[in-house]
C-alpha cells in the first residue's frame, strides 16, 4: 500500500475551488431561468439549497457539516450574487471593497485599509463577476471597452478596469452604499465636527447660502452633501445631478438625474453639463450637483448667480483656497473666455461658504475648516475662516489628537441669516470654547 501525504493549504484550496466550480456549472445546467424569474428570493434560495445538497451527495466528497454549509453558501453566492464578494457586501462595517487582481482583495473599515482572505479562482472568475455587474445595467466590458463605471442594485458605486489597461489582471473598486445614511448627530458623536459647527451648517442651508464642499478622495464629501441636503425644507423642489446616484434625500419633491456614458459606438453620452442646463428649465428651488469635475462648473456657477440660491456641490481639493483655484480651472475648461479677475469675481459672487473635509492619518474624517467667501480684494478672492480643526499630535495608539475652535470672526452672512429669521447665538463663534479630541 502506497503512503500518501496530507494535502497542503494550496492543494486543499485548489480542490475546493474545483468542486465549487463543478457544482456551480451543474446547477446552471439544471436551472430553468425563466421559472426562477417568477419565484420569490426565499423560494429560489430554498430550492437551490436542496439542489446543491443533492449534487453534493452525488459527488461523494467527504465533507463535514460546516464544510457542506460553506460550499452551499458559496455556490449560492455564485449563482444568485457576486461570488466571493457577497460576504463583504453584507458586512455593514466595510465602506470600500478594492480588488487588485484575483488573489488580493482589500477593504476599508473604519477609515483603514486591510487585506482580506477573500480570493477568486483566477482572472477569468473575477472577470465573470465584473461582467455580471455591468450586464445588469445594460453595459458591457471587453477589450474594446476595458473600463466602466456602474452601480449595484443597492446603489453601491462600482469601477472596473480590465486588460489591456490593467496590466496585472482585472481590477474592481466598490464604494458601498449606506443603507442607513449618517445624520448630523452621528458626525458629532464621531467627533468629526462640533455641535456649534453643526448648528452653523444647518443655518447656512436653511438661509439658502451657496455651499461648496471640498476634500480629497474618500474624505466623506458625498456623506456631508447628504447631511446638508437634509436641512432643506420639505416644501422646496430639489433637482440632483450625479455621475452615479448616491444621494439619499428624504424630501418629497426630489428629481434625481444621472449622467449616461457613451455607447459602444461612442455616441449617446449625456454629461453633467447637459443635465445642469436641463435642470435650470425644471423650475428647481435647489440644485445639488454630486461633484463638479468639468465644464459643468460654469453652468453651476451661473445657476448660483441667477436666482438658484441654496445650491450645493462638491469638488476635489486639499484646502479651501485650492478649491477656488480648481473651480477657476474647471470654468476655463468650458471655453468661457474671461479675464482671470472677472472669472474670480464671478466665482466669489456665486459661492458663499466652503466646507473643507479631510481624512486624517488614523482614518478619521473631520471638518477641518469652514470659510466664508467675502468678496474680492484686488485680483484675489477674499476668504475668512470661521471654524478650524488644529491637529496637535498623536496619542500612544497613533490616534490623531487635536482641537476644534472658532476663530472669533463673525460671518458677514449673519445679516442674511437674520433676515431669514435665523438668529445665531453670540457664543457660537466664541474662540475661547475649545473642543479637544
Amino acid at each position: 500500500m502506497l503512503a500518501t501525504r496530507p494535502m497542503n493549504g494550496a492543494e486543499q484550496g485548489t480542490h475546493y475551488q474545483e468542486l465549487k466550480e463543478r457544482l456551480h456549472q451543474r446547477v446552471i445546467d439544471l436551472l430553468d431561468m425563466t421559472a426562477i424569474g417568477t419565484m420569490s428570493q426565499e423560494v429560489v434560495t430554498d430550492q437551490l439549497t436542496k439542489l446543491i445538497d443533492q449534487l453534493l451527495q452525488q459527488e461523494s466528497v467527504p465533507l463535514n457539516q460546516r464544510e457542506r454549509a460553506q460550499i452551499t453558501q458559496d455556490v449560492l453566492h455564485e449563482v444568485l450574487g457576486l461570488g466571493p464578494l457577497e460576504p463583504l457586501l453584507a458586512d455593514s462595517t466595510i465602506n470600500d471593497i478594492l480588488v487588485n487582481g484575483h488573489k488580493q482583495v482589500f477593504v476599508e473599515r473604519f477609515g483603514r485599509l486591510e487585506l482580506t482572505s477573500v480570493q477568486f479562482k483566477d482572472d477569468a472568475h473575477l472577470k465573470k463577476i465584473i461582467e455580471k455587474i455591468v450586464s445588469r445595467i445594460g453595459r458591457r466590458i471587453d477589450e474594446s471597452v476595458p473600463m466602466v463605471d456602474a452601480r449595484l442594485a443597492d446603489g453601491s458605486r462600482v469601477n472596473a478596469i480590465i486588460p489591456p489597461l490593467a496590466i496585472d489582471g482585472p481590477s474592481l473598486s466598490i464604494r458601498k452604499f449606506s443603507k442607513d445614511p449618517l445624520q448630523l448627530h452621528h458626525l458629532t458623536e464621531k467627533r468629526s465636527l462640533t455641535p456649534e459647527i453643526g448648528e452653523l451648517m444647518k443655518a447656512i442651508v436653511q438661509a439658502r447660502l451657496n455651499v461648496l464642499i471640498s476634500g480629497g478622495t474618500g474624505t466623506g464629501k458625498t456623506t456631508m452633501l447628504n447631511i446638508l441636503s437634509g436641512f432643506i425644507p420639505n416644501n422646496e423642489r430639489i433637482v440632483t445631478i450625479e455621475d452615479a446616484a448616491e444621494l439619499q434625500l428624504r424630501q418629497e419633491h426630489v428629481v434625481r438625474l444621472e449622467t449616461r456614458p457613451a455607447n459602444i459606438e461612442g455616441k449617446g453620452e449625456i454629461a453633467q453639463r447637459e443635465l445642469v442646463k436641463n435642470a435650470l428649465r425644471m423650475r428647481p428651488d435647489r440644485i445639488i450637483v454630486g461633484e463638479v469635475r468639468g465644464a459643468e462648473s460654469l453652468d453651476m456657477l451661473q445657476a448660483m448667480n441667477t436666482g438658484h440660491d441654496g445650491s450645493l456641490t462638491t469638488v476635489h481639493a486639499n484646502s479651501c483656497r485650492d478649491a477656488l483655484t480648481r473651480i477657476e480651472t474647471l470654468v476655463s475648461m468650458a471655453g468661457f473666455n474671461l479675464a482671470p479677475k472677472a472669472m474670480r469675481h464671478y466665482i466669489s459672487s456665486a459661492l458663499d461658504v466652503i466646507i473643507q473635509i479631510a481624512r486624517l492619518s488614523d482614518g478619521t474624517r473631520k471638518v477641518v475648516s469652514i470659510q466664508e467667501v467675502v468678496g474680492m480684494e484686488g485680483d484675489l478672492i477674499t476668504l475668512q475662516e470661521l471654524f478650524v480643526f488644529q491637529q496637535t499630535g498623536l496619542d500612544e495608539n497613533r490616534k490623531v489628537k487635536g482641537r476644534f475652535k472658532a476663530t472669533g470672526v463673525r460671518p458677514k452672512f449673519a445679516e442674511r441669516l437674520g433676515a431669514k429669521g435665523i438668529v445665531l447665538p453670540p457664543t457660537l463663534f466664541d474662540p475661547m470654547k475649545v473642543y479637544e479630541c
